[in-house]
């Protein structure tokens, strides 16, 4: 099995050009149709975000949100919302949605931090294939190289070279990243106790974004 080392050196080298044809070839443009948003069936909106993207978001709403109003632990792992889990989600509404969609008076959705989203709503509906990147978006349904493409009614639409690119980048950059959070979670990874435990590329911590063995009381904790 190939070392994250050298899938992330692979990452590194991926021609942005080569994954922009692509993205080219299969085609996107979005429909606002709000599905990669929302909830579907009795599964609660999920999407992986980086704690360091967690952050920039607290930031970017800039009306004081919490870890807990901008993030969750990947409940992939977890057994009733207990157990050990290596990911946060973005959080969801009481509708199971994520947090920072909203729809207008006609019905249209729109992502309320769209310009601070994080790298997986950047890219959606495509990934890179590679062995150590997640793919939290379903069953690829159409494929060009090592891009792939997964469920979305916008797909085989025209796209501009323009936005073919900055997908491209983007795309380059997550696969990136996910590599790097890989090794990271590697490397922190340090037993410890607690009903909820996030292992993030920063070390184990609690459900509100705290480090595990950090007692500062923030006035943030949701549990």
């Amino acid at each position: 099995m190939e070392s994250l080392e050298a899938e992330l050196e692979r990452a590194r080298a991926l021609d942005t050009d080569d994954v922009a044809d692509a993205v080219e070839s299969i085609g996107f443009e979005c429909t606002r149709c709000g599905a990669c948003c929302t909830s579907e069936a009795d599964e609660s909106h999920t999407a992986t975000v980086f704690p360091d993207e967690v952050r920039e978001l607290q930031g970017a709403t800039g009306d004081d949100r919490t870890w807990n109003d901008v993030a969750r632990p990947m409940p992939y792992g977890l057994d009733e919302g207990e157990g050990q889990t290596f990911e946060w989600a973005l959080q969801t509404d009481g509708c199971g949605d994520c947090t920072f969609y909203a729809e207008d008076e006609a019905g249209v959705g729109a992502c309320t931090v769209h310009e601070d989203r994080p790298l997986i709503c950047r890219t959606y509906p495509f990934s890179v294939a590679l062995g150590g990147t997640s793919q939290p978006m379903g069953e690829a349904v159409d494929s060009e190289g090592m891009v792939r493409a997964h469920e979305c009614e916008g797909l085989g639409r025209e796209i501009s070279r323009e936005d073919a690119e900055a997908l491209a980048g983007a795309l380059k950059e997550r696969a990136i990243r996910e590599l790097e959070e890989a090794i990271g979670v590697r490397e922190n990874y340090r037993p410890a106790e607690g009903s909820t435990v996030v292992h993030d590329s920063e070390g184990p911590k609690r459900p509100d974004g705290r480090e595990i063995g950090d007692t500062t009381n923030r006035g943030d904790t949701h549990e």
